[in-house]
């Protein structure tokens, strides 16, 4: 793949700034020009080489790019499509790292119109408990899975060039529709997520928190490490994805309920079988790999 002229980063956060720092290392961009609503945290991406020229807006960072990233929360992609719309050209490639895409294709029908062909929405599964430019690294998206959910009118040859471009960076690409994207990571991402603030918002709620989060052990810092994620993000994913969320929480509580009626029947049998079917399908998963 021929390295692109110039990318457009609109939002220099960690995801923003892996990406480019990852091109760079990978010979894939001759230049990066970024945009983020802080310009303290562009002129920081620019200190540390994220970006080689800041933009005072997400036109001008958009302005003479042949490769757009949108690394911005899903609820303002609308919002930056429109503010970019006449700038877009059918050689221009856009796309996105949004972790909901029902929301953010409705988004780009809406805002490109015309221009839609030049989107592909992606969704890269990678990412840090931490947050911001500081943290970016261009290993991040290495073996990472990315799903691609292209539109009905998304150019064939920026598919083919946005496939091409993820795996160029290490990763595993997979192609489905926003709805199928949607309905799996409210499954296996988003309301895991949810599970995660919830507990620890059920631990820090009781009169005796601070004593018992003393106590907690490996376990429990796994179990709910992902709660330290960011908050603006996550209410923006679980928001605008919010009926997928709230069908597999349904399911969920479904699973939760059968388990403790089998507790509190003191079915030791029928809660051991209950819990191997579960520990049996958790060993034998493997990331990445179709269920057989």
């Amino acid at each position: 793949m021929q390295p692109f002229e110039q990318l457009g980063l609109i939002g220099c956060g960690l995801m923003g700034g892996s990406f480019a720092l990852a091109l760079k290392q990978a010979g894939l961009v001759k230049r990066v020009v970024g945009y983020s609503k802080s310009p303290s945290t562009t002129e920081r991406a620019r200190q540390m080489g994220v970006i080689d020229v800041e933009a005072p807006s997400a036109l001008l960072a958009a302005a003479g790019a042949d490769l757009v990233l949108l690394a911005v929360p899903v609820a303002a992609t609308e919002a930056t499509l429109k503010s970019i719309k006449h700038l877009v050209t059918p050689g221009m490639m856009i796309m996105d790292v949004g972790s909901t895409k029902v929301d953010v294709v409705h988004a780009a029908r809406s805002a490109l119109r015309d221009q839609l062909g030049s989107f592909v929405p992606a969704h890269p599964i990678a990412g840090k408990e931490v947050s911001g430019v500081e943290h970016s690294d261009p290993q991040l998206y290495k073996g990472a899975q990315v799903i691609l959910t292209p539109t009905e009118r998304t150019l064939t040859e920026h598919l083919q060039k946005a496939q091409s471009l993820w795996e160029l960076l290490g990763c595993r690409v997979r192609a489905m529709s926003p709805e199928a994207h949607d309905s799996a990571f409210a499954t296996v991402s988003h309301l895991p997520h949810l599970l995660a603030f919830a507990m620890m918002q059920s631990v820090i709620t009781q009169p005796d928190s601070d004593e018992v989060l003393s106590l907690a052990g490996p376990g429990f810092r796994d179990f709910t490490r992902i709660a330290a994620g960011d908050p603006k993000m996550w209410r923006d994913v679980l928001l605008a994805n919010s009926e997928q969320v709230l069908a597999q929480s349904r399911q969920f509580q479904q699973a939760l309920q059968q388990l403790e009626c089998l507790i509190q029947a003191g079915d030791g049998q029928g809660l051991e079988d209950h819990l191997t079917l579960a520990s049996a399908a958790r060993a034998h998963w493997r990331m990445g790999v179709p269920r057989r």
